[in-house]
């Protein structure tokens, strides 16, 4: 399936984006979505997390949040969360891979689970546990994986790690820890996936 082509605030308009069919319990508006899944007064909001694979190396990008995040120093996939002016779900992932990394998604192929067996959709609270909000993350194809371009007002830096490197939260030298044992959960799911896709 095809989504529109939309215009974000002070930036460029993002080209089409297709999705498979699996995933069109996402196009639509976050209200719609938490309405029909009767989930209104249970969530505060949705948020998004793109998994991104580099073509020519298999690597996963990470991201390390600013210094003056919840969350300093430690390393995530680009996301955030759903805003009620966001035409769909999965317009709402597309915009914060561009914001937080300059890319452009072409194609939302599968949903990422947070461990093999689960049900997509993450549940979590803030971090002072004043809401609840439930993050999906996407498998996405962009245009190009040369061109990673952060926001430094969200993110100091980024790199690409291997299903190894994730494991250990170390690339070559380097200590990479990631937010959370849930994350790395995610990652390790999505590398799996790759995988057993590659090989269907």
């Amino acid at each position: 399936m095809t989504a529109n082509m939309i215009q974000l605030n002070g930036s460029p308009p993002m080209p089409n984006f297709t999705f498979d069919d699996s995933l069109q319990p996402y196009n639509m508006p976050m209200q719609t979505w938490l309405l029909a899944n009767n989930r209104q007064d249970q969530l505060n909001g949705l948020a998004t997390a793109n998994v991104v694979f580099s073509n020519t190396t298999g690597k996963v990008l990470l991201v390390q949040p600013a210094a003056h995040d919840s969350m300093p120093n430690r390393w995530e996939v680009p996301g955030g969360a759903v805003d009620n002016e966001d035409l769909t779900i999965l317009h709402a992932a597309a915009r914060e891979l561009w914001e937080e990394a300059g890319l452009f998604a072409t194609r939302f192929t599968h949903m990422v689970a947070e461990k093999s067996g689960l049900d997509p959709g993450f549940v979590f609270s803030n971090a002072k546990r004043t809401s609840t909000w439930c993050r999906f993350t996407f498998a996405v194809e962009v245009v190009t994986c040369d061109t990673v371009k952060l926001e430094p007002n969200e993110h100091q830096d980024f790199l690409w790690a291997s299903e190894e490197e994730v494991r250990n939260e170390k690339v070559g030298e380097r200590e990479v820890p990631i937010t959370t044992p849930n994350v790395v959960a995610m990652l390790l799911e999505a590398f799996r996936l790759r995988r057993e896709r590659a090989n269907a």
